[in-house]
């Protein structure tokens, strides 16, 4: 079936509070791993009559008549997808694309990721209480999934299309990784997606998030040398074992909260500039046990999808510690393999060549997926012309997509304001005088 524009949003405004919450539930066993410009807009203006995203009422049924839900499998791959439908319609889809996921876990819906911190519903019983229908689907594979992301999303939409017809119009969101899928999604296919919101996503410069992973375990272990068994770039099973059973992480614990590593830490914080660059647990803690969990689960599983081994610290010098002459001279030099780093230059960096618009939201303490993606994009924006459709909300905070509701329904405002009044390029004709 040809692809028509379909109202998809891919739901990571309620995916980054999903993922944040999960992961800070369950973080001292880490055995599945993190479960994943403009300041904030003004309020809506209720002269404008509304209703507003989150003042949508799916009808009179809404009450009385459940959602119903069906669980299926994409026909052309493994992966796994879930549709729920309203009592009542309005046309609209809402995809929910899921974060990160542990390559060791089944290809399957991610429970842990269906449902809100604090609130007794599930992310489909929000959406479909507002009249939208709900799609969701897994990727046909787990680790770094953003091109089988891209797909499957696709496929998902098609699916719903030809149940029960065509949805208008396209909403694509998505949180941490799926905030390069959906910037991703969004650049290529403005056919499908009508809009974007993309929330705490390394849609800057995917090579710089790598470096930012690798960079963080070198550097921890020049200051906490023989801590982190085997090498920063080659994982032993048993260490992936231990952090999965929780017999690993009450060492790592114990030895970065210990008052004797308090300047180490410290400094291991200002030299990768991950907020809140002092050592202050609970925070500090937290920030650095999910940097290393990335390197621990999500390493050899990259190299592996990559070609080759993606982190390049060649031509890096650091600085923030006390003493970065010895720092540079005895952390460790890695360089990239020539056909990862060509792989991610050609299928996982941006463009920024939008069509349609996309919205960009991020903390600016985000230890994970750092702020700086957001300039980044922007320079990618502007380069290709296309400012005119890109708007960012800053949440100046530390955390990892730790926005509130009220952030979140705000950036979601100014997605459905770009789209209903979208952006006009004006292309003015070139005037060449003569001698």
């Amino acid at each position: 079936m040809a692809r028509k524009r379909a109202a998809v949003l891919v739901l990571t405004v309620l995916g980054a509070l999903l993922l944040t919450g999960a992961f800070l539930q369950g973080l001292a066993a880490a055995q599945d791993g993190p479960t994943h410009g403009l300041t904030l807009g003004p309020a809506p203006d209720p002269a404008l009559g509304g209703p507003f995203p989150w003042e949508r009422s799916a009808g009179p049924d809404a009450a009385t008549a459940p959602a119903s839900c069906r669980d299926g499998e994409h026909p052309t791959s493994d992966a796994k997808y879930r549709i729920c439908m309203p009592p009542v319609w309005n046309d609209e889809l809402v995809v929910y694309a899921h974060g990160y996921v542990a390559p060791d876990r089944p290809v399957e819906i991610p429970e842990d990721q269906m449902s809100l911190p604090g609130s007794d519903q599930t992310v489909d019983e929000i959406v479909t209480n507002l009249g939208l229908g709900f799609a969701a689907s897994s990727y046909y594979t787990n680790g770094l999934a953003v091109l089988p992301a891209i797909s499957d999303l696709l496929d998902v939409v098609d699916i719903f299309s030809d149940t029960y017809g065509e949805p208008d119009p396209v909403y694509l969101a998505g949180v941490s990784e799926g905030g390069l899928i959906t910037a991703l999604s969004v650049e290529q296919y403005p056919d499908v997606y009508d809009g974007g919101l993309a929330m705490c996503g390394p849609y800057g410069d995917f090579q710089g998030q790598i470096n930012h992973f690798g960079d963080f375990r070198v550097v921890f272990d020049y200051f906490f040398p023989d801590v982190m068994p085997g090498e920063p770039l080659t994982i032993p099973a048993s260490l992936i074992s231990d952090w999965k059973s929780g017999l690993f992480t009450p060492t790592l614990v114990q030895t970065i909260t210990h008052a004797s590593n308090v300047t180490a830490v410290n400094q291991l914080l200002t030299v990768t500039s991950v907020s809140p660059y002092q050592f202050e647990p609970p925070t500090s803690t937290e920030s650095i046990e999910q940097l290393l969990w990335y390197n621990v689960f999500a390493t050899n599983d990259g190299v592996r999808k990559l070609g080759g081994q993606p982190y390049d610290n060649e031509d890096r010098t650091y600085s923030g510690s006390n003493d970065d002459d010895a720092l540079n001279e005895g952390v460790e030099e890695i360089a990239g393999d020539p056909v990862a780093l060509a792989e991610i230059e050609e299928h996982y960096q941006t463009s920024g060549n939008l069509s349609v618009p996309l919205v960009t939201l991020h903390t600016t303490g985000d230890p994970i997926v750092p702020y700086w993606h957001v300039a980044e994009y922007e320079e990618r924006i502007a380069e290709a012309g296309r400012a005119l459709f890109h708007e960012h909300v800053k949440v100046e905070r530390h955390g990892h997509c730790a926005f509130s509701q009220d952030e979140i329904e705000l950036a979601f405002w100014n997605l459905l304001l770009m789209v209903e009044n979208p952006p006009t390029l004006l292309f003015l004709p070139t005037v060449v005088k003569g001698p």
